[in-house]
């Protein structure tokens, strides 16, 4: 059973991201605070539910949520800083949109730059421990797959609306036959001769 909270004396906000490991799109991340009893059962990592339960959890969660917020940093910016610190400044983003100020931030991962003025705490696999920080994770993965199978109507041979944008087999075959776009890394590795196993996403 998730936690539901780190510090139970303060006003906490989860956060997440998603899209690190992608080859196009922006990384998206949310920011999270919930009621201190919030509870759902099957609120978990957002990888380890199904679409159809993320779309109900996620409408859940803007509903029930104290303040949620998702923002987005480009792939042009990703290229620019690297996609390390992009997940960092997505996740400042998205703390700065939320309308109830935190007192304390529940980072998902082992590293953080740190947000001016809040203390925060870094739990690794932490979607996986706190209801907040999957929450945050349900609020980034539904924002930014739906982004992707919007941007697949522009684009539909890179079938984004399947893999949203990580490196499958097909994904990078049709880099290599059409070539890039414009919402593609181009600091990423696209192309490789060991392409890994397809999966959908």
């Amino acid at each position: 059973m998730l936690k539901a909270f780190y510090n139970k004396d303060v006003r906490e906000a989860g956060l997440d991201e998603v899209g690190r490991g992608c080859l196009a799109g922006p990384v998206v991340a949310a920011a999270v605070i919930l009621p201190p009893d919030y509870f759902h059962l099957y609120l978990n990592d957002s990888k380890q539910l199904t679409r159809v339960q993320r779309d109900i959890l996620q409408k859940e969660i803007m509903q029930e949520a104290i303040a949620w917020a998702v923002a987005e940093v480009d792939n042009y910016e990703i290229d620019r800083i690297n996609i390390l610190k992009a997940s960092f400044l997505a996740m400042h983003y998205a703390v700065d949109k939320l309308h109830t100020k935190p007192e304390h931030l529940l980072v998902d991962g082992n590293r953080f730059t740190p947000y001016p003025m809040i203390p925060h705490t870094c739990i690794v696999k932490g979607d996986a421990h706190y209801l907040s920080i999957a929450a945050a994770s349900v609020l980034a993965k539904t924002y930014r797959d739906d982004l992707m199978s919007q941007l697949s109507l522009q684009f539909p041979h890179y079938g984004w609306e399947r893999n949203v944008g990580y490196p499958t087999i097909h994904h990078r075959s049709a880099i290599q036959l059409h070539g890039p776009c414009q919402y593609h890394r181009m600091s990423f590795r696209l192309l490789r001769a060991e392409m890994e196993q397809e999966e959908e996403f």
